[in-house]
């Protein structure tokens, strides 16, 4: 912060403190990316509160709130930086002050004179060139305010199990990770601890989006739904727990199916994005294939979900995906993939590969798609491993054609393995085309 209060002092003053027209611009354009953020924190204060509620701040308050911010840290720029904690502690007073009275009338809430201090600091910040890192706190501040409710009935959602378990993995991940060796291990010197824990943080992440998604948004809002939401989870726990409600609710089966298909879908997105984070190489190669199948199963979805019947409050039961043991699982088959998955090339070349893509999406792509991705980057031909990834998709997409074949209705069955079937084939001919064309 001092080399940018320096900077500033430098090029804003000079002389006789005396502003040039340059300077003057940069000066006037940093006031008005203060004003807009306190202003954009402000309408959303503004619209939150009712119609007869008075608060500390609104529209107008936190530009204002913002600007003196701004002045606070223009002067103390000029002057001494006491000036600035002066400035800011009379702020502070007003501010308590204000937040006492309303205590006294029984308002107990203090999210108002938080956001207050955040705006004033974030005025300050454009002023110090942090305008940047300013914007995105006002953006991220102005969403949580918005999402109130939302994150409310979040908490209240939350069991006792999901809060312990991800207070298990943040406490093992903030304690074990920085322990675990940074340096490979094995007979082919591809196990990494460090990385495997890294990969498992990725997945889980990725996961429990879907679960606060379905948290939130989706238990209650029919089979279609929580089948796009289940997706980011376990696509595969989703085709097994709505086909088995499917027998119990034969007149929702082509709800439970298009929930199957989506959730399916999903999985293609998801493949998208696990690759593009850690190898991007491959992404010129893969968007294709996987575009089009996405394309396909959002079109089958829509087709099934114009014939969907009115009663859809089904809930799908989801696991908590930072449950420990189901990391500490993953873990373990990623490390397996990884080591069997380079035996294959190295004893057997490109069918090895094929062939264990093709046996580990027989339960999840996500441990092979993070080993391709790696190996990828370490000798393997992209082409190789860009079929691999179409595999292992189109084996984990007959598996959840398997299991609504066993476990749903007949006319589960029919939808499902329809569409699914539209979708492997899709994949496959995708490959071919791939193939021919690199």
């Amino acid at each position: 912060m001092q080399d940018a209060t320096k900077h500033l002092s430098d090029y804003l003053f000079s002389g006789e403190s005396n502003l040039d027209s340059g300077d003057l611009f940069i000066l006037v354009q940093k006031l008005a990316i203060a004003i807009f953020i306190g202003a954009f924190v402000g309408l959303e204060r503004e619209h939150s509160r009712s119609e007869n509620e008075k608060t500390f701040a609104g529209i107008r308050t936190f530009p204002l709130i913002s600007i003196f911010g701004f002045m606070a840290a223009l002067v103390s720029t000029i002057t001494t930086l006491w000036i600035y904690f002066a400035m800011f502690l009379g702020f502070a007073a007003l501010v308590i002050a204000s937040h006492v009275l309303s205590a006294k009338e029984g308002k107990m809430g203090g999210t108002t004179e938080v956001t207050a201090f955040i705006v004033f600091i974030l005025g300050s910040l454009v002023l110090w060139n942090f305008t940047i890192l300013a914007a995105v706190i006002g953006v991220v501040v102005t969403l949580f305010l918005t999402l109130k409710f939302q994150l409310h009935s979040f908490v209240g959602k939350i069991n006792e199990e999901d809060l312990y378990a991800a207070l298990k993995l943040a406490i093992i991940t903030v304690i074990i990770l920085p322990l675990l060796p940074d340096q490979t291990y094995g007979p082919f010197n591809v196990l990494n601890p460090r990385l495997i824990w890294y990969m498992v943080i990725f997945i889980s992440g990725i996961s429990f989006i879907g679960y606060v998604l379905i948290k939130v948004y989706g238990q209650n809002k029919g089979a279609f739904i929580t089948g796009l939401m289940g997706g980011m989870v376990s696509s595969t726990a989703v085709a097994f727990s709505l086909s088995r409600k499917s027998k119990e609710q034969k007149e929702l089966s082509l709800n439970f199916a298009a929930g199957i298909i989506i959730a399916s879908t999903v999985m293609f997105p998801r493949i998208f994005f696990i690759v593009l984070v850690f190898s991007r190489n491959l992404i010129g190669k893969l968007w294709i294939p996987l575009l089009v199948a996405t394309i396909t199963g959002l079109l089958i979805s829509y087709f099934l979900s114009k014939k969907l019947t009115a009663k859809q409050n089904q809930q799908i039961e989801f696991k908590n995906p930072f449950e420990l043991k189901s990391a500490l699982l993953f873990g373990l088959i990623f490390g397996i993939v990884i080591f069997l998955s380079k035996a294959a090339q190295v004893y057997l070349g490109n069918s090895g590969i094929y062939a264990a893509s093709a046996v580990a999406g027989i339960t999840s792509v996500d441990a092979i798609i993070l080993t391709l991705s790696g190996l990828a980057g370490s000798g393997l031909d992209e082409n190789v491993a860009v079929s691999a990834v179409i595999i292992a998709a189109g084996v984990n997409t007959i598996v959840k054609g398997i299991i609504s074949f066993f476990l749903g209705t007949d006319a589960l069955r029919r939808y499902v393995l329809t569409g699914l079937s539209i979708i492997t084939l899709v994949c496959a001919v995708s490959l071919i085309i791939m193939a021919a064309i690199f």
